[in-house]
């Protein structure tokens, strides 16, 4: 199978693409609805269920909504990444940063340290960052925000209103506003994720 990826999107690696569940699978495009449907589902079973911040803010829970996401395409679904991407942290370093990350946001959440908004964000951001997966990081940075955002009694993000994963004005635009992040200038990234 050949990939195209839009710029900021991370290769799956050919140890990871034998990995792929659905063998009939032979086109990105296939791939690309073959996920969407998976992640659709998984939104169903995450909406049912009621969850209070703490729990959200686990590495189990944030483990389960990858393997909810993925858990009909790839092998890997819901497990960290072993190998280094374009973007993350080192891989012996994952559970750390993710730890530190949970915890930061239940401070900022206990202590009222940040709006809604920019909690929401920062937390999207730092888990981008730190990409735990091979594969579906945005994605999953962003349902999960969402419901955390859900939790705290606010509406989910509309993430500029468009796909996100195929190349254009949006996309860009996000991306951008994650690189600002970086440098901790989340003014953009909290206005994308409310346009």
């Amino acid at each position: 199978m050949k990939f195209d990826y839009p710029e900021g999107a991370t290769p799956i690696d050919d140890d990871e693409l034998v990995d792929l569940i659905p063998v009939h699978i032979t086109l990105q495009s296939e791939l690309n609805e073959w996920e969407q449907k998976n992640i659709l589902e998984a939104i169903k079973i995450l909406d049912a269920k009621e969850v209070s911040y703490p729990e959200i803010l686990s590495f189990q829970y944030i483990l389960k909504v990858h393997f909810l996401m993925f858990d009909k395409t790839w092998k890997w679904a819901g497990k960290t990444r072993k190998s280094m991407k374009n973007i993350g942290v080192d891989v012996t370093q994952i559970f750390e940063m993710t730890k530190y990350l949970c915890d930061d946001v239940k401070y900022w959440i206990e202590n009222k340290t940040y709006s809604n908004d920019e909690t929401g964000a920062r937390f999207h951001h730092r888990l981008v960052k730190i990409h735990l997966f091979p594969n579906g990081n945005g994605r999953h940075a962003r349902l999960i925000t969402d419901i955390l955002m859900r939790c705290s009694g606010k509406s989910i993000f509309t993430w500029g209103n468009k796909d996100l994963y195929h190349e254009g004005e949006v996309r860009n635009k996000y991306i951008s506003a994650l690189k600002e992040a970086d440098n901790n200038i989340y003014k953009s990234l909290i206005e994308f994720v409310r346009t």
